[in-house]
């Protein structure tokens, strides 16, 4: 009897996972200073989802601007468009991109509990709540009308959770504090597992929680699963950020 095919895509992402998983580990008992290891796991986070993340996306730790002039506080991983939007600034690791070209704001902290999940989602608002335009679009058959604005997903990367159980009803009470626009959708503690949260007009939270070994998978596939689902960054309306070089606060010729 023909002994069964090896897995070769659970080989992969279970490497993929323990190679995260040592790194993290690695910089939380070499690196000292709090200030310098969270750099170094913000880091591994984006040298994770820059090389596995489809190329139309870019993932960067930025901030993000709109037409009127208003700036997001700077975000662990902003994942935005680079196909069809601007990076309007980047100079010495300083990276500014418009709102309308942003699909996800993730925030990388050591520990997953309450006042990290507070602070995540005051880092969500802060670009959520920024004016996004909607130009029409031209294709061969003519104009395409506006498309309306997608939500901005956005999430926490932890290395653990300080909750036991992980998972448990202090996530799920610190969730059901959030207002819409600080909603955290996703989450993950890489050794415990990860959570993606659905939130009901009456303020509950439906939360479906990943335990186990394959913590890194889950998140990463529901990310994409969220980012597919919103399609197509809005295209820009340029004129209202030309307006601003005017600073007649008007678009026109």
């Amino acid at each position: 009897m023909s002994s069964p095919a090896p897995d070769r895509l659970t080989d992969i992402l279970d490497g993929l996972q323990a190679r995260l998983e040592g790194e993290l580990r690695g910089n939380r008992v070499a690196v000292a200073h709090p200030g310098a290891r969270g750099e170094a796991s913000e880091e591994d986070w984006l040298r994770v989802l820059k090389a596995h993340l489809p190329h139309r996306y870019q993932a960067d730790r930025a901030f993000v601007i709109d037409s009127q002039g208003l700036c997001s506080d700077q975000i662990d991983v902003v994942i935005y468009d680079r196909q069809y939007s601007p990076l309007l600034f980047n100079q010495a690791n300083q990276r500014y991109v418009p709102a309308e070209s942003v699909y996800a704001v993730l925030e990388v902290k050591q520990d997953l509990n309450r006042e990290h999940v507070l602070y995540a989602a005051d880092k969500a608002a802060s670009v959520r709540r920024l004016h996004r335009t909607s130009a029409p679009v031209p294709h061969v058959e003519g104009v395409a009308k506006p498309r309306p604005l997608p939500p901005i997903v956005a999430g926490i990367l932890t290395y653990q959770s300080s909750w036991t159980p992980p998972f448990g009803d202090s996530l799920r009470e610190a969730l059901a504090e959030l207002t819409t626009d600080r909603h955290l959708d996703i989450g993950c503690a890489l050794i415990h597992g990860a959570f993606e949260a659905r939130y009901s007009v009456s303020g509950g939270v439906d939360l479906t929680v990943i335990d186990g070994s394959r913590s890194l998978l889950q998140c990463f596939m529901r990310l994409l699963k969220q980012l597919q689902a919103l399609a197509t960054a809005p295209a820009i309306e340029y004129e209202a950020y030309l307006a601003r070089f005017r600073g007649d606060g008007r678009g026109g010729a």
